[in-house]
C-alpha cells in the first residue's frame, strides 16, 4: 500500500486517531482522562461528554461517577483554566506550572487585593471547613464554593468581585484544595492530601519531558509550540524536553513544519488514515479544536470566528468531518420538541445527505449519553 500524502485533513484524522475519537475509543473513563493527559473541563457538561465520546460505552452517569470517586479529577493545572486529568498526575503538573501561571497573574491580583497573606489566610479557614465536613463514608464531603466564601467573608477576606474566586484557584494551584465530589453540576471542594493520597513525584525537568511525550501521544501530529502553549511551560524548556523523548516519537514534516506523534498513530499512514467519511458533534472546548496554539489545519481561518465568536474564549459545539471542522451545533427548542440542529460553515444551513445522516448518529448517541 502506498504511504499516505499528508494534508491537513490526513492532519486532523491522525489527531482524532490519537485522541481515541477513531475506532474503538478507549477502555474505560479513567483510562482515557489519563490517556488523553489533561482534557479542557471549564464547562463541565462540556467536559463529561470529551469524555464520553471517546469511552463509547460510558453514559454520562459513568464519568459522574468517576469525579465523584476521584478517580478521575478537576482541578486548575493549566494556563488558569480547568481541566479533568488523572488524580496522581495533577502534583506534579502543578509542581511544573503553578509558578509561572501566578506570575502572570500578579497585577490581577493586586487589583483584587491578595497579598500572599491573604492567600494564608484563606488556606488556614479553608483547610479547616473542608476538614469539618468529612464524610461518614471515610471520602471527605467537602465544601461548596457558596460556602467557602462565606467563610473568607466570615474571616476578613471579602470574595466579591471575582477576588473569591481567585483565591480558590490559588489554594487549588498550591495543591491545599481541591474540587471534589459533584453537587448537581457543581463540586464541593475538599482538602488535596485527603482526596489524592497517592502522588507521582518527579523533578522539573523529568516532568516537562513526561508531559511533552504525553501531550504528543495523545494529541499528535502537533509541534513542540502547540506543546509550549497548551502546558504554560516555555518554548525553550519545551524544546529541550523534545531532545530527551524525540527517540519515542516519529517526527512529521508538512509544510516546512516538524510535527510530532506516537509511532502507532503514524503506522497509519502506511495502513490507512481511518476516519475519511466519519461525522461527529463534539462538545464546545473538545481538545480536537482548543489543545493547539495553531488550528489552522482543521480550522479554516475564516471560520475561526464562528468556532470562539468574537475570540472571547467561549469554544462553540464543533461538527468535524473527515477531519476538518465544517460548522458547529445547537440544541433548538425545549422539551419534547428539542431538537440538535447543524450549522455548516458553507451557508446553505445544510449538510449533504450522507454527512447529514452521519451527523443525526453522533448526536442520537450524545441523547443516549445524557440517558445512560
Amino acid at each position: 500500500m502506498a504511504r499516505t500524502r499528508v494534508t491537513p485533513r490526513i492532519i486532523g484524522r491522525l489527531r482524532l486517531a490519537s485522541q481515541g475519537l477513531l475506532g474503538e475509543g478507549l477502555p474505560g473513563v479513567p483510562e482515557a482522562v489519563r490517556g488523553m493527559t489533561a482534557m479542557q473541563a471549564q464547562d463541565l457538561q462540556a467536559a463529561l461528554w470529551a469524555v464520553g465520546l471517546r469511552v463509547p460505552r460510558a453514559g454520562i452517569s459513568a464519568v459522574r461517577a468517576a469525579l465523584d470517586a476521584g478517580t478521575i479529577v478537576r482541578s486548575w493545572p493549566m494556563r488558569g483554566t480547568l481541566h479533568l486529568l488523572a488524580p496522581e498526575d495533577l502534583r506534579w503538573i502543578l509542581n511544573i506550572t503553578t509558578a509561572r501561571l501566578v506570575q502572570g497573574m500578579a497585577s490581577r491580583h493586586r487589583q483584587l487585593e491578595i497579598a500572599s497573606g491573604d492567600v494564608e489566610v484563606c488556606r488556614k479557614i479553608a483547610l479547616d471547613l473542608v476538614s469539618e465536613t468529612g464524610g461518614a463514608s471515610g471520602r471527605p464531603s467537602g465544601a461548596t464554593r457558596a460556602e467557602l466564601f462565606a467563610a473568607f467573608e466570615a474571616g476578613g477576606q471579602p470574595p466579591t468581585g471575582q477576588r473569591g474566586i481567585h483565591l480558590l484557584g490559588l489554594l487549588c494551584q498550591s495543591a491545599s484544595l481541591v474540587p471534589g465530589p459533584l453537587e448537581g453540576n457543581q463540586q464541593k471542594f475538599v482538602a488535596f492530601d485527603d482526596w489524592i493520597t497517592t502522588s507521582r513525584d518527579l523533578e522539573r525537568e523529568e516532568g516537562i519531558a513526561e508531559l511533552l511525550l504525553r501531550y504528543l501521544r495523545s494529541h499528535g501530529p502537533a509541534t513542540v509550540r502547540d506543546f509550549a502553549w497548551w502546558s504554560n511551560t516555555t518554548l525553550t524548556e519545551a524544546r529541550a524536553a523534545l531532545a530527551t523523548v524525540s527517540g519515542e516519537l516519529v517526527e512529521l514534516e508538512f509544510g516546512g513544519t516538524s510535527y510530532w506523534l506516537s509511532p502507532g498513530t503514524a503506522a497509519l499512514l502506511d495502513d490507512g488514515v481511518p476516519g475519511q467519511r466519519t461525522v461527529m458533534a463534539l462538545p464546545g472546548f473538545d481538545e480536537f479544536v482548543l489543545g493547539y496554539t495553531d488550528r489552522s489545519l482543521v480550522l479554516p481561518p475564516e471560520h475561526a470566528q464562528k468556532i470562539v465568536p468574537g475570540g472571547n474564549g467561549v469554544f462553540k459545539k464543533a461538527i468535524v468531518a473527515g477531519g476538518e471542522v465544517v460548522g458547529t451545533w445547537a440544541r433548538q427548542g425545549t422539551g419534547r420538541a428539542a431538537r440538535f440542529v447543524p450549522e455548516p460553515f458553507d451557508g446553505d444551513g445544510s449538510l449533504g445527505p450522507a454527512a447529514l445522516a452521519a451527523f443525526n448518529r453522533s448526536v442520537e448517541r450524545y441523547e443516549r449519553f445524557l440517558a445512560s
